[in-house]
């Protein structure tokens, strides 16, 4: 074979299409294959803002590099172009010829401006006047400085005409005899997208708002008749790091990075095909290729329909909710540090509550037994209890220590808030680590009991974010395992003062030691390999890019270790291949909850070790970022987590296998077996749990008879 590694680009994009995929089965309910729809333009967005943006870079400074799987920037640059324009039009083909007639079957027709009867444009033309305009600025385009279009927001733009006889104020918008008059409107973010319409029938009629700015606009510009229009949003750079070494202030930097976001250069524009004028236009301005542009007709972005969920009054249309189970094994009326002194305790979100974690830390916050509270954070999400109980534990003169990583993308501006309230509630704050991004996850507690100290430590896979516990799949870990403890003392030590780098019994850090103990281990696996009893390595994670790891993975192969790996995104090694990887098997899953988890085993010649991670098995993981691994070392836990893992392997209805090729195919179903939807599977096996759980009687009262 000419090369042993995928594209990582083009195998992320690949990763979205299976995304898309799930909108395209027709056997999911309706609004969750539009949520699926909504995702994969959530996903490009950030893959346009930060991969193709690198990509770009790379095209001006080194053009002739050559990647890991032998691309240039330009060749790299022109197959994303041609792949991702496939997927967007069979992405937005199912939107406007499957969905949305769909919806209209149930009753949700969306109506466009030329289909509106005589009452509902009446009705949408007061909405626009009273409410919608005065929220709205054109914005003229003949200016010595070309406006500014902000970044992931939608435009209205309107190519204008001067009404004959009609002398207007204002010459703003005259242009010149070879300059077309064009201005544009930015469609307002803070207001609602879906606005029901009046009709006489049972139905409930909907237009968009981008719709009413579109057609009404004309009124923002008085003595102009309005002769095309054209809805686009552009995708910035975002690609930007912060300067660590200026000596400047930390958070000043960072600031200064958020700014440079929002004007830097374009690098894809996506629109509705309305205006050849317009476009040509807004190409030239904005420095634009073809390439660089994706023409949609009709609907530009599929989260402007999010809001029809709400509509949905039998729930018919959504996933049948499944409740997140209060785990079986942990005492919710009652603090958790008995319970986790017999014994560890895994928790799985979003099938067990994500309860217990928030319990942990607001118990610790009012114990007056606990003395200090150390922990990571890095994406909170808004509204955090956890950062609630972290300030109240801090006010009630708990020693709290909180490395808040500023440096994660996209959520710069949210840290730097809780930053600034945690300092102001008495909290020790640190704010990460020069060069080295903090992606670990634990955190833990000190507590003083019978004249002694014990340590309560928490270890995940997924940030301390309540709201995401509930769509991604992690695993974490509770324990109060002194030697687990005493890691996690070295742990904190190292990243928040000076110390030099000691071993750590049980727990693996990146850079330090994370890499090598993966690699030793994979080595471990060869050496102890034999044709009767074969090694085996069981990985699952979000995306494998690794090139050192993938390397020993082929070599683990061609010493007949077999290797199973579930990696629900970017995978950049090359499975099934002779002589090299044909032992080694790929599988994804993409199903309603994002999977999220890092799990790792190692037969290790019947005596097994599993480990979970907050790392993948990428270069920024491994190479350039602070990381933990930690081992699954009580017996239950041990149970639960692998048979966890094992499910992955026995999906046959949403797997996908990857080829040697490169494309992925539906995992191959044996005929006589029964269908095994993973996720399903385990939601099945937690309820039953909760099921065995004993209930608590209340409001019985006992009748005294005679």
């Amino acid at each position: 074979m000419e090369n042993r590694f995928f594209n990582r680009e083009l195998s992320w994009i690949e990763f979205n299409n299976r995304v898309l995929n799930q909108a395209l089965r027709k056997d999911l309910p309706l609004i969750e294959r539009l949520q699926f729809l909504a995702i994969v333009s959530s996903n490009f967005d950030e893959f346009f803002q930060v991969r193709v943006a690198a990509a770009k870079r790379t095209l001006f400074k080194n053009p002739n590099e050559l990647d890991a799987s032998g691309l240039t920037p330009e060749i790299l640059l022109t197959s994303i172009s041609a792949r991702a324009h496939q997927i967007m039009r069979t992405q937005h083909d199912c939107l406007m010829n499957d969905i949305i007639p769909l919806l209209a079957e149930k009753g949700m027709v969306y109506v466009t401006p030329q289909n509106y009867s005589r009452n509902q444009r009446q009705y949408v033309l007061d909405l626009f006047k009273n409410d919608i305009s005065p929220l709205l600025t054109p914005l003229r385009t003949d200016t010595e400085v070309f406006p500014h279009i902000t970044n992931l927001n939608t435009y209205a733009a309107f190519l204008l005409k001067p009404i004959a006889g009609i002398k207007t104020v204002s010459e703003a918008l005259k242009g010149s005899d070879d300059l077309p008059r064009i201005a544009f409107v930015q469609i307002p973010s803070g207001i609602q997208n879906i606005y029901w319409l009046p009709t006489d029938d049972n139905s409930k009629p909907f237009t968009l708002l981008e719709d009413m700015i579109t057609e009404f606009g004309t009124n923002l510009f008085p003595g102009f008749s309005v002769e095309e229009t054209m809805l686009f949003k552009v995708a910035r750079d975002a690609d930007f790091a912060v300067d660590e070494t200026s000596g400047s202030n930390f958070i000043h930097a960072m600031e200064d990075v958020l700014l440079a976001r929002k004007s830097s250069f374009i690098v894809q524009m996506t629109c509705n095909n309305t205006s050849e004028k317009i476009l040509k236009f807004l190409m030239e301005k904005l420095d634009l290729k073809e390439e660089d542009v994706y023409k949609l007709d009709g609907i530009l972005n599929p989260n402007s329909l999010l809001d029809l969920r709400d509509a949905d009054e039998t729930g018919k249309m959504s996933f049948e909710k499944w409740e997140n189970f209060y785990p079986h094994d942990l005492p919710q009326d009652e603090p958790l540090w008995d319970s986790l002194k017999l014994h560890d305790k895994i928790l799985h979100v979003p099938y067990e509550s994500y309860d217990p974690v928030v319990k942990l830390l607001t118990d610790a916050a009012d114990d007056p037994a606990v003395l200090g509270i150390k922990m990571t954070l890095y994406r909170a999400g808004r509204d955090s209890p956890i950062i609630s109980a972290l300030e109240k534990a801090a006010q009630n003169g708990k020693q709290v220590v909180v490395l808040v990583e500023l440096k994660a993308r996209f959520d710069e501006e949210r840290n730097i808030a809780w930053a600034s309230i945690l300092e102001n509630a008495g909290a020790t704050v640190i704010y990460g680590l020069v060069n080295l991004k903090v992606h670990a996850k634990i955190m833990m507690i000190t507590r003083k009991e019978d004249n002694s100290i014990r340590r309560y430590v928490h270890l995940a896979t997924g940030n301390y974010n309540v709201k995401t516990a509930k769509l991604y799949s992690d695993l974490s870990l509770f324990t109060a395992n002194n030697e687990i403890a005493n890691d996690a003392t070295q742990f904190f030590n190292l990243v928040t003062g000076y110390s030099c780098l000691q071993n750590m019994k049980f727990l693996a850090m990146a850079p330090v030691s994370l890499k090598d103990k993966l690699l030793n281990m994979i080595q471990r696996e060869i050496d102890k390999s034999t044709p009767e009893q074969p090694g085996l390595i069981i990985a699952k994670m979000n995306s494998l890019t690794h090139e050192e790891m993938i390397d020993a993975l082929y070599k683990a192969s061609q010493a007949g270790v077999k290797v199973l790996l579930n990696v629900r995104g970017i995978c950049m090694l090359v499975p099934g291949v002779k002589g090299l990887s044909e032992n080694i098997k790929v599988v994804s899953i993409v199903d309603r909850y994002l999977e999220h988890s890092r799990i790792f085993y190692f037969h290790n010649a019947n005596a097994p070790e599993l480990y979970c991670s907050s790392a993948d098995w990428m270069s920024r993981n491994l190479d350039r970022r602070v990381e933990l691994m930690f081992p699954i070392l009580d017996k239950d836990a041990f149970a639960e987590v692998k048979f966890i893992l094992d499910s992955y392997f026995k999906d046959n209805t949403n797997a996908m296998e990857l080829t040697s090729s490169g494309s992925w195919i539906p995992v191959e179903k044996d005929k006589k077996a029964e269908n095994y939807q993973t996720q399903f599977e385990l939601y099945k096996f937690y309820k039953k749990l909760d099921d065995a759980k004993p209930k608590h009687k209340e409001n019985q009262f006992e009748v005294r008879r005679k």
